[in-house]
């Protein structure tokens, strides 16, 4: 079973959702989790403890486990980030140009599930993005005074 697939199954069974995760070259795995109310240091701890007793049955060889939340500038990756976070802003770099750019800052507007559409508004205008020409996206957190 691939670390993806391990990942994808346990994950939601604790109550979080995989954002991401890397295994560096010195072998550290890095897992980044988040869930609708925010992460806490018990809540890495707790999946910590769990992934790596699933780690030790399932053989995954690895050095050093850390988990992370997301961050204040979380990647969006899934067509369900981009449902979830309409409504926020975002930074969007596109893999080709979208009506004569590919960086975006602007607000979600919404996503279309059919055409797998990404409707961002910025400088008074609108684009749409289509999810599989996403190169990166991230939130751009929003601090008010």
């Amino acid at each position: 079973m691939d670390l993806q697939n391990i990942l994808d199954k346990t994950l939601p069974a604790l109550g979080y959702e995989l954002v991401d995760f890397e295994l560096t070259a010195q072998g550290t795995l890095r897992v980044f989790i988040d869930n609708e109310t925010g992460i806490t240091v018990e809540d890495c701890a707790t999946v910590s403890n769990h992934l790596s007793r699933v780690f030790l049955v399932e053989d995954v060889d690895y050095k050093n486990l850390e988990i992370s939340s997301p961050g204040l500038d979380r990647p969006l990756k899934k067509a369900s980030d981009f449902v979830r976070f309409t409504g926020s802003q975002a930074k969007i770099k596109t893999r080709l140009p979208v009506d004569g750019q590919k960086n975006f800052i602007g607000k979600i507007e919404g996503f279309d599930e059919t055409t797998q559409t990404i409707t961002v508004s910025f400088d008074g205008k609108t684009a749409q993005i289509e999810l599989n020409n996403v190169d990166k996206a991230r939130i751009k957190p929003e601090f008010k005074f």
